[in-house]
Order: structure tokens, then sequence, then C-alpha cells
């Protein structure tokens, strides 16, 4: 990976019944950090042949709630690589919200998608495991 490219991949799901964990459907925020996880995990693969490890979030901002029956799309992407250090964004936004007002399976397509949180944080792959070369 060149310094002037820049390594993005996007995950989307629908959130279960499941996956509520709240009274009125509401979903927990820390699932959008398993989608983060998730997305980090891919990058590292990606970039270095290897999953590494999320060593840590430097911010975390939850925006807005997440029911059961939407679905959501993150996303996330390199931003910096070090020896063995590679810096993450990450954005998730809502692109289809349910409808439980209506009927239990009721959703609609967002126009806008919204944002539903946003997060950076760093991790690591051992250079040992890096089986991708780098150049500069």
């Amino acid at each position: 990976m060149t310094n002037s490219q820049e390594l993005t991949t996007t995950i989307r799901v629908r959130l279960s019944a499941h996956d509520a964990h709240y009274g009125g459907h509401l979903v927990n925020g820390a699932y959008m950090l398993s989608l983060f996880g998730d997305l980090a995990t891919e990058l590292a693969i990606i970039c270095d042949g290897d999953e590494g490890l999320l060593v840590g979030y430097e911010k975390v901002e939850l925006l807005a709630p997440l029911y059961a029956g939407d679905f959501v799309e993150a996303v996330g992407r390199i931003t910096k690589v070090g020896r063995t250090s590679r810096r993450m964004e990450f954005e998730c936004h809502k692109v289809i919200a349910s409808r439980l007002d209506i009927s239990d399976s009721a959703a609609d397509v967002l126009e806008e998608p919204i944002i539903i949180g946003r997060a950076t944080g760093t991790t690591v792959v051992k250079a040992d495991r890096q089986r991708k070369a780098k150049t500069a």
C-alpha cells in the first residue's frame, strides 16, 4: 500500500429482534462498535494478510439510535500506516429504518442515510505477521 492509496471497506447488515437490548426494540450502541471491529479486522487482512489486534479507540460518538429491523452500513478506512500500527476511521449510517409503528415488517428506505456514529481507532499487526510489502 502506498501513502497515496486509501484502503476502505464496507459492511451492511440488518439488525434483528435478537440484537435489541432495551425496551422499544432499541439496539445497544456497542453493536456499532462490533461492526467497527469487523471492519478493522478486514482492513488489517487486506493491508497485511493478518487480522492484527484492535488495541483501542481514541474517539467514539454515538449520534442516533438503532432499532431492530433497521439496516445499517458501516465504512472503515485506514488513514495512516506505521511500522506496526494502522490508524483507522469508522462511520455508520442507517440506510433503512424499521417502521414498527405500522407493522412488524414495515420499513422505509431512507432518502438520506442517518449518521449513527463514528470512531477512530488503532490496530496493530506485529511485524513478523505482515505478509504484504509496503512501499513509501
